[in-house]
């Protein structure tokens, strides 16, 4: 136990009033070093996503002390900036423990300094915020959430204006003037029914919903007598915000045969029935595969507990249901909404799709066929929707994003991952095959004949604490020192390492932990560190003449990959 820890503990137990449950939570543990040392090593980090965390007392936790100590300092950012605090900042939170709590200590304390907050009175979807911000003009948004993470987790999303978020200079401003203070200070802070009355807090409800699910059922790509409204749909909310705009859109869009998994239809912060609440994990369909087989659906739909990622499965032939991966659904929805748009004449002439540089490049290979610009940034939707100004004032229209890890943009409005808009889009393509006489996954192999057989596999190992940072930073130090020049049977074409930045002439991309080796066949691989979780992360793609032969590909350079990674300690 190093002495500084110990310090920052008692100086806690110090400052905490008797009877608070931070303090008595901090007593339960004064005997367990290990504890101490894990809440006090560093202070919850604000970065990608804004604040992430297991939800605890301590410095490197989520709680009242550093979700106000975070407001205080954004909202003095947001003085200091210029912008106008009665434009306002957006508050939505999710189902998790704390989340109502947290967004209301942050409307106070945005109201306790002049900014005017606008605040969801129950949970929301993290896409409806973002398209709240702009609708509003307000200065920025704030939505607790924790997203996917496990139940133990709480998070702090923070956006701006554009209803992307914060990246760059503001985040590094609003940083700054968060490290400044004291978890113990004095924040400036308004009670809430006394902040509702003065008009600094202004609750929204009806009219924003109505507006958004208004704006998610305008992305609709065919009209109703193109599709089959009769195709068997099975949706999962996982407990989370996804639950009434999903089931009112259906319901509204005259899907007739839609089932709402109802053991997690409701708000449930224990996440009873699916303990890990992350869609791209198939264990969190298991309920999803049994209403579906009742029922005979042809897709299978989850949202995680904020409803920004989107996960689908399909009949496998076999009696049962497999997954799509985020390329796949990505690449099927581009596919769908370009040959739509192209048929109706409303494919831009100019238009532009966004991917992460760790996504598969099915859907650049389908945009480049129907003459749509590819975009490439670093991943998270904060980077990607930071590409849409350039790609405007480049004289391109948004037509889409998307990245691996189910979450993709269908509509410029909503500068955010959007489960509920894509989940919809599902349905539709659903529907419309269906009418066709196909299902998703012939509508999946038609592509692959055409553009040839994509193969990807994507593999995360955990490492948490300390003890996992510290290896996590030995793994990228190995691969990145040690220049390797092949990995097995696979020799090294070209390594690009983002550490210092990248440019070429189709993109610019900030400097960023992540190495892409790209192989003499055409595979390839890319490595990072996880933003948001205590994970590093593998993302292996393959392109062949036939399905078969790109699976061995993927396979082999991850056995490749896998062995030198399991050689750092």
């Amino acid at each position: 136990m190093k002495n500084e820890q110990r310090q920052a503990y008692e100086q806690w137990l110090e400052k905490l009033p008797a009877g608070d449950p931070l303090r008595e939570e901090l007593l339960s543990i004064k005997d367990d070093e290990g504890q101490i040392y894990e809440r006090f090593y560093k202070e919850i980090e604000f970065g990608t996503a804004g604040l992430r965390g297991i939800c605890a007392a301590g410095t490197n936790r989520m709680n009242s002390l550093t979700v106000g100590r975070a407001t205080q300092g954004i909202a003095s950012y947001i003085l200091q900036s210029g912008k106008d605090p009665d434009a306002g900042v957006v508050i939505a939170y999710d189902c998790r423990y704390h989340s109502k709590e947290f967004s209301e200590l942050a409307a106070e304390i945005f109201a306790g300094n002049g900014i005017h907050a606008y605040l969801f009175p129950s949970m929301r979807p993290t896409p409806e915020l973002s398209f709240a911000i702009r609708r509003l003009g307000a200065v920025g948004g704030v939505n607790m959430t924790a997203s996917h993470n496990p139940k133990e987790y709480n998070g702090y999303k923070v956006y701006w204006e554009d209803g992307a978020q914060i990246s760059g200079a503001v985040s590094d401003g609003m940083l700054r003037e968060i490290v400044r203070l004291d978890y113990f200070d004095q924040f400036h802070r308004i009670p809430l029914e006394e902040a509702v009355v003065k008009g600094l807090v202004v609750m929204l409800g009806e009219e924003m919903d109505r507006a958004y699910l208004d704006y998610v059922k305008s992305m609709r790509q065919r009209p109703a007598e193109e599709l089959d409204l009769s195709v068997p749909v099975v949706y999962t909310p996982l407990n989370g915000a996804g639950s009434i705009p999903m089931e009112t859109l259906a319901r509204e869009e005259g899907y007739e045969n839609f089932h709402i998994v109802a053991e997690q239809k409701d708000p449930d912060p224990e996440f009873t029935t699916v303990g890990y609440p992350n869609p791209e994990d198939p264990k969190g369909f298991a309920l999803a595969e049994k209403l579906g087989k009742a029922v005979g659906a042809q897709v299978l739909i989850a949202t995680d507990p904020d409803s920004d990622r989107m996960a689908v499965e399909i009949p496998d032939g076999r009696g049962g249901f497999r997954p799509l991966n985020g390329n796949q659904t990505g690449a099927l929805l581009i596919a769908y909404m370009a040959q739509s748009m192209q048929e109706s004449g409303r494919l831009p002439k100019k238009g532009a799709m966004i991917k992460s540089i760790v996504t598969g490049n099915m859907g650049r290979t389908i945009c480049e066929d129907y003459g749509i610009r590819v975009y490439e940034a670093l991943t998270g939707f904060k980077n990607i929707c930071g590409v849409i100004p350039r790609a405007e004032k480049e004289g391109y229209s948004y037509f889409f994003s998307y990245e691996e890890s189910i979450g993709c943009a269908p509509g410029a409005d909503v500068r955010d991952k959007d489960g509920i808009c894509a989940g919809l889009l599902v349905m539709e393509m659903a529907a419309y095959l269906r009418k066709k006489g196909m299902t998703i996954e012939e509508y999946l192999h038609s592509l692959y004949e055409k553009y040839g057989y994509f193969a990807e596999d994507q593999v995360s190992y955990v490492l948490e604490g300390a003890a996992g940072a510290a290896r996590i930073g030995r793994i990228m130090d190995a691969f990145r020192q040690g220049k390797p020049q092949a990995f097995g049977d696979f020799r090294v074409k070209k390594t690009v390492d983002y550490i210092d930045g990248y440019r070429d002439d189709r993109d610019e991309i900030p400097a960023s932990n992540v190495l892409i080796y790209h192989m003499e066949d055409g595979s390839w691989f890319g490595m990072r560190p996880s933003g948001t979780e205590p994970k590093i992360k593998f993302y292996y793609y393959a392109k062949k003449e036939d399905g078969q032969k790109a699976e061995d590909a993927v396979r082999g350079l991850r056995e490749a990959v896998t062995a030198m990674v399991d050689a750092v300690e």
